[in-house]
Formats: C-alpha cells, structure tokens, sequence
C-alpha cells in the first residue's frame, strides 16, 4: 500500500473509532441513570442508602412492589390511571386536534392563514410554565380549579403538533387525491374522514407520541391547579411523596419503584407505536 492509501486509512480509522467511542459515551450516559433505577427499585431500604445497590443480594421487588401500591390506601394505583386519562385521551384528542389544524392551515385558504399560522409559530416558542398562571386566572373564572378538566383542558391544543401537521399535510395528502374525491361528490368532513386522515395516519401517530410524552412527564400545571391528592397525575404524587422522604424513610423505596413503573408506559408507546410510524415513508403516495 502507497504511503497516500496509508494516509487515507488512518483517518478513516480514527473518525470510526471517534464516532463509535462517542455513541458509548452517550448509550452509556442514557442507560446508567436506567440501570441504578432497575436495580434501585430491587432493593431494600438498607440496601438502597448502603453500598451493596451492585451486589447479588438482598432483593425485594416484589415487596417493594407491594409496598408501592399499599402505601396510603394504594394511592399509587389512582394516580397512575390518572396519569393514564390525562396523558393517553389528552394526547389522542390533542393529536386529531392538532392533525386537523395542521390539514386546514395547509389545504384551505382563507384571510390571514399565514399570519395566524406565524401565531402559532410563536406559540411554538412559550415556556409552559409562562401559561401556567394565565391559565389558573382562566380556570378560576371557570370554577374548574382542582378538577380532572383542569389539567386534562390546556393539554388538548399543541402548536408544535399543528405544525408538525401542516407538515405532514404538505408530504402526505396530494391536492390531485382531494381534487378527485370531490369530482366524486365527496364533502369536505367525509374527504378529510376517509381520505386525508388514512394518509396522515403516520403523522397522527407521530404528534400523539409528542403529545403523550409531553402530558405524561407534565409537571408544573397540575402542582399549579390541583390540591386533592386523588386528582394527581403520577409525577406530582411522587414528589409529594419524595418531599415525605425526610421525615418518613419508608417512602424512599416507593418512590424508586413508583418511578421505574411510570416510565413503561412511554417505552410501550413507542415500541408498539414504531411501526405506524415507519410507514410515513410510503404514505400518500400517487400511483
């Protein structure tokens, strides 16, 4: 080999190794936090402040399991089915919300379309946590303070998803399929039913995924509108219970284990939600 192919070789070699050793780093710095949570929740409460979290030995899944869901009257068991109304029907109807939004914006015209759209853009760009006390203003004129509407209302319109909407509009539902299903005498509602919507089936599924991390992980809205203990979302009942820890220790291990158990749904989302979205690849194709 020449002394250029040489030159060539070890470049290469170096940008593959320098590559391969940052995904690594990154897989690692991803699954560690993932891993001390697994083996965190196995534990007991000795185990869990002593330095045997590694070690073979003393396991209690299961009565850390059984201790989560009786711990104050199982408590935990309601704040995850609450968690589960506000996150999978908020992002289910968010998501047609938001899909429908983006269809309009992109297939009808009317006056200021893309003036009301750059709204929306900006929208994009406000912290949640700027809305949280308009929105309690709102919701105290309203008399839904310290209800299910309360939080499960705001989390309905996302302006990312009404982008990602119009996005998916634009590649996926061609004006030539629209055009010929009004020749046939379709309406609008029935063509956007049976037609658009199929099409942007990929793109539905995409926002709800968004929309259903976005409301799972949500934080500061239900600490900002809820009082009552039994209308919590996951997340802020384990930090009431977190926030318990220093005065009662029994709480530590729950909290390790009611926190492994709230990230399956997500993880369940998007592995049986992947190929759904997969297919926009192919989707709104013209034969």
């Amino acid at each position: 080999m020449s002394a250029t192919g040489s030159t060539l070789v070890r470049p290469r070699l170096l940008g593959r190794a320098t590559v391969n050793a940052v995904v690594a780093i990154s897989v690692l710095y991803t699954l560690l936090p993932v891993l001390w949570l697994v083996l965190a929740a196995a534990k007991n409460r000795d185990a869990l402040f002593g330095s045997a979290l590694l070690s073979l030995t003393d396991f209690s899944f299961g009565q850390n399991l059984s201790d989560l869901f009786a711990m104050d009257g199982g408590l935990y068991g309601r704040w995850y089915v609450n968690s589960l109304l506000y996150a999978v029907l908020g992002a289910a109807v968010g998501a047609l919300v938001s899909v429908a939004c983006g269809y309009a914006f992109d297939k009808y015209r009317f006056r200021h379309k893309e003036k009301l759209f750059g709204l929306v853009l900006a929208a994009v760009m406000v912290p949640q946590t700027v809305l949280a006390l308009p929105l309690y203003l709102m919701a105290s004129e309203a008399g839904l303070v310290n209800t299910f509407w309360a939080v499960f209302v705001p989390v309905l319109f996302n302006p990312f998803g009404v982008y990602l909407g119009r996005v998916f509009s634009q590649g996926y539902v061609p004006d030539e399929v629209l055009e010929a299903a009004r020749i046939d005498g379709a309406g609008e509602l029935t063509m956007y039913a049976r037609v658009a919507l199929r099409m942007l089936g990929p793109g539905l599924v995409t926002v709800f995924l968004f929309q259903l991390t976005a409301i799972w992980n949500n934080f500061f809205l239900p600490m900002v509108m809820l009082s009552d203990q039994d209308l919590y979302p996951v997340s802020l009942g384990l930090y009431a219970w977190n926030s318990s820890a220093s005065v009662s220790p029994e709480y530590y291990p729950v909290v390790v284990m009611g926190s492994l158990l709230a990230v399956v749904p997500l993880i369940l989302a998007f592995v049986l939600l992947q190929r759904f979205w997969r297919s926009g690849l192919t989707a709104g194709a013209v034969k």
